[in-house]
């Protein structure tokens, strides 16, 4: 199960997403929505393997 963390530009979390199976499925979901995020004052996502308990990156929205 995969799912982001939701940043602020302070790093503050601002909200999680839905699981998704997979990495790939958390991608698409994020390629798709990231627009409407920004106008909601997210700028950071990370990605969470929830499996694994892990981390799996950290990447910023903005188009810049």
């Amino acid at each position: 199960m995969f799912g982001w963390a939701l940043l602020d530009g302070t790093g503050q979390e601002l909200g999680r997403s839905p699981r998704f199976e997979d990495a790939e499925a958390a991608e698409a979901w994020i390629g798709l929505s990231w627009p409407d995020l920004i106008e909601r004052g997210v700028e950071e996502v990370v990605l969470y393997d929830h499996v694994r308990g892990r981390r799996v990156y950290r990447m910023g929205l903005s188009p810049l």
